[in-house]
């Protein structure tokens, strides 16, 4: 399928508006007046005009991939797989035009920015491949008969991806649902409303039209989509809030949801760390990408041994870091993504400074144009502290300490979140005690991020519900069926 309109960059560059949508294999000019301001984070400035689509355009866009899914699901897995293998190569090669739209929408650093487009393309390799896996399984039922447990796709999933790090949540929502045989509408965030555009329109070039369709929009727009009643599944990453309203509108009229929600991260820093290694850690989880990731570290317990020796450390890390230098990932932090997220970290600073918190650096939001918010570490932090109880989403380490592992353990199993936890440690049975004892969907021993592919984990309570990753994802984005056969009397 070839797409004929502008490409995102010459957008910005023509007028700075956004008011197109593609569906069944047409970019279509949006009908709709409403308008929707977007700011660039690094200078305040009136960046982007976005048109988002109306009740009718996603009705539209539904009906368009309900059309398209009965000769989607027969598609071979084979031909699917391929179509995502020629979308990642879209991606990779569109690498650093993807990476400056992201630093220019959300402010997140250039070079990051590119390897988030990377990362995306390796997603839709990936499932090329485990797609072409295991789709059901055989019974062993009564001789003469064959009994099979079939997975298929649900038909039209509703993919609604956030703005932090799109390129990833995107990519890796689609692939699972695309190679799985279900046909999409794909709803991107309106924070970072060019990058969605832009990575939906790739993936979409590669596919039959009408398999996967972006409307542009807003939280009004990810309503109606949710509504709609041929929308089977809805898959969603964003916020717990927004995950809650989609649960809710889905559920009651039966379709199915998977959703990773917001966090609010520990690391456990146990006794005999390196403090050196321990405060890098930290900074690596609070302060990448301003602290707006969902994992990001947003609650830090330090074991009272080596508490002044870390934080000595960490304090060093952050003033060392260049508020406003984007363009140099080792020492740059870019902003925040918009003065409504600033606001959300300079109310739970100020809040904790005000009930006994210790500002050692930061804590002041500066002046000038843009959202910028300097790394910022509180010490004495206590557990009624919003910056410990509700997601901040800013360069904030927010440290309490502890006497020793255990009450750090229980402190850090505490809370309404469960996406990930981090424990350094050089003893391993504290370690295996938090492997086990945590009650999140991710546990990281001795390294604030990483892991390897294929990996899958349920996020926890307030952090969503369903595989997020993996190939329990792609099972998520199947439904089974039985299937029992046996021969015609006298066949």
């Amino acid at each position: 399928m070839t797409l004929t309109s502008a490409t995102p960059q010459q957008q910005i560059a023509a007028g700075s508006r956004l008011a197109e949508h593609l569906v069944d294999g047409h970019v279509r000019p949006a009908a709709g007046d409403r308008e929707v301001l977007r700011v660039a984070p690094t200078t305040g400035e009136p960046a982007l005009v976005l048109v988002p689509a109306t009740a009718a355009e996603v009705t539209e866009a539904v009906t368009a991939a309900d059309a398209a899914r009965a000769a989607w699901r027969r598609t071979a897995p084979g031909e699917r797989a391929a179509a995502l293998r020629a979308a990642a190569a879209a991606v990779r090669s569109e690498a650093d035009v993807l990476g400056a739209e992201l630093c220019a929408a959300t402010g997140r650093l250039l070079g990051q920015s590119v390897e988030s487009a990377l990362v995306a393309a390796d997603l839709l390799d990936e499932a090329a491949t485990t797609g072409l896996g295991a789709t059901g399984r055989t019974l062993a039922g009564a001789g003469g008969a064959l009994d099979v447990v079939r997975r298929e796709p649900h038909g039209v999933v509703a993919v609604i991806t956030p703005w932090n790090d799109p390129y990833p949540a995107a990519a890796g929502l689609l692939a699972a649902a695309l190679v799985t045989g279900n046909t999409v509408v794909h709803k991107p965030s309106e924070r970072s409303a060019v990058p969605g555009w832009h990575l939906g329109r790739l993936v979409a070039e590669a596919l039959p039209a009408g398999v996967l369709n972006v409307v542009n929009g807003d939280g009004a727009t990810g309503q109606a989509l949710v509504e709609d009643p041929r929308v089977a599944l809805v898959a969603q990453v964003g916020s717990t809030a927004t995950g809650r309203r989609i649960a809710a509108t889905a559920g009651a009229r039966g379709a199915r949801v998977l959703r990773e929600n917001g966090g609010k991260d520990p690391i456990l820093v146990d006794a005999g760390v390196d403090p050196a290694w321990a405060a890098g850690q930290i900074a690596t989880g609070a302060f990448t990408n301003t602290g707006q990731l969902c994992t990001s570290v947003e609650r830090v317990y330090l074991h009272e041994q080596v508490a002044d020796a870390v934080l000595a450390e960490l304090v060093a890390i952050a003033e060392a870091l260049v508020v406003g230098a984007p363009d140099d990932p080792a020492t740059g932090l870019g902003p925040l993504v918009d003065a409504e997220q600033r606001a959300v970290v300079e109310a739970h600073v100020s809040g904790a400074l005000a009930a006994g918190a210790r500002a050692l650096t930061g804590g002041t939001t500066p002046e000038g144009p843009g959202t910028y918010y300097p790394p910022t570490v509180l010490d004495g932090c206590t557990a009624d502290m919003a910056v410990l109880t509700e997601e901040t989403f800013g360069p904030v380490a927010a440290v309490t300490r502890v006497r020793d592992f255990d009450e750090g353990l229980r402190l850090a199993s505490a809370g309404r979140y469960g996406l990930a936890a981090t424990v350094l440690t050089p003893d391993l049975e504290h370690a295996l005690r938090a492997a086990d004892e945590l009650e999140v969907g991710t546990v990281k021993i001795n390294a604030v991020f990483g892991g390897a592919p294929g990996g899958s984990a349920d996020p926890r309570r307030d952090s969503g519900a369903g595989a997020g990753y993996g190939p329990d994802l792609l099972a998520a984005m199947t439904v089974l069926k039985a299937v029992h056969l046996e021969p015609a009397p006298g066949a």
